[in-house]
């Protein structure tokens, strides 16, 4: 895991001063750019995830400083927290509960979501906001969910102290290192033109690999009865709502920091992702002898296939489960 983290953010602080300071042309810059935007999702899917889930190392402070990689890239540890750790590991593909299926009106998940009529469509044009996600973290969501103490339609602590501090203090790294260097060699439109490719990249890198792990065929959306209690155990119900891809594939498993071994993750949230595919024989192996269903894609593009037509499925009216609405 140390040398992996070395590389990628050493991957990161290259792209970043290749694309700042460099004499590169246009095209060379767009390059950087893209680079940039893949080494900030590594970050998250590698370093940031594990740690933020005190899986990367033993010690508290190790997992906590490597979590904070987060709030450089301008995001919020604090909330992340709250909103993955505590709303999505417990309430996976729950609507109102599980923020991570929720993408407002542009979107339909889940079919317990209201449906509108250009929803038909999502399976099309869905795909280019998933590269708005970044951008949208950035500078709305935190600061939403800080000021309204919500994640969704679930209260959530106000960061206070130092939690405040790191919250306030990430964004000012971000923005400083953002946009203030690089605004100091370039112009400012320049700044903020490779900015937006970077994090549009880095969106729908990031999307996409969290959508196929949950939002796919294969996956359930349990509706919770009027108890409010689930109804299957725990481990079951993270089975049945999580899918694995691209089990074989080490280059994918390695860049996506074991990702795509999502229902080992669900499972075993506080194990480094290094140990998934030994994990996952054991996994399968115990899910055919108990009888509990193991669902995993063998390749990614079986994977977004499967996203693609569950996309198309939730905009068809024949899947609402409630009145359509009036787009008006």
């Amino acid at each position: 895991m140390y040398l992996k983290t070395a590389v990628i953010l050493g991957w990161f602080f290259a792209s970043y001063a290749a694309l700042v300071f460099a004499p590169l042309p246009w095209w060379g810059r767009v390059l950087m750019a893209i680079s940039l935007g893949l080494s900030c999702a590594g970050i998250g899917f590698s370093i940031m995830h594990d740690a933020g889930h005190r899986a990367y190392s033993k010690n508290n402070w190790v997992n906590q400083l490597l979590f904070m990689s987060l709030d450089m890239l301008g995001g919020s540890s604090y909330v992340w927290r709250f909103k993955h750790n505590t709303l999505h590991h417990s309430f996976a593909n729950i609507d109102g509960h599980d923020d991570d299926i929720d993408i407002g009106l542009l979107g339909r998940l889940s079919p317990e979501q209201k449906r509108l009529p250009f929803h038909r469509f999502q399976h099309w044009y869905v795909w280019p906001l998933y590269g708005l996600l970044v951008v949208k973290w950035q500078f709305w969501d935190d600061f939403y969910c800080w000021a309204t103490g919500k994640v969704g339609g679930r209260e959530m602590p106000r960061p206070k102290g130092m939690d405040a501090a790191v919250l306030v203090g990430g964004k000012l790294v971000f923005l400083v290192f953002g946009f203030v260097v690089p605004a100091l060699i370039h112009p400012v439109g320049w700044v903020i033109a490779f900015y937006l490719l970077a994090s549009f990249v880095q969106g729908i890198v990031l999307a996409t690999v969290f959508q196929l792990a949950h939002c796919v065929e294969e996956a359930d959306f349990p509706v919770p009865p009027e108890s409010h209690r689930m109804e299957h155990d725990w481990a079951t119900h993270q089975l049945m709502t999580t899918v694995d891809f691209a089990q074989k594939n080490p280059l994918i498993t390695w860049y996506v920091g074991g990702l795509n071994y999502q229902v080992e993750h669900h499972l075993f949230p506080r194990i480094s992702h290094i140990h998934y595919p030994k994990l996952a024989e054991i996994v399968r192996e115990t899910c055919e002898e108990f009888g509990v269903p193991y669902h995993a894609q063998p390749t990614l593009w079986g994977g977004i296939r499967s996203h693609f037509r569950h996309l198309r499925r939730m905009g068809r009216p024949e899947t609402a489960s409630e009145p359509t609405l009036n787009a008006a």
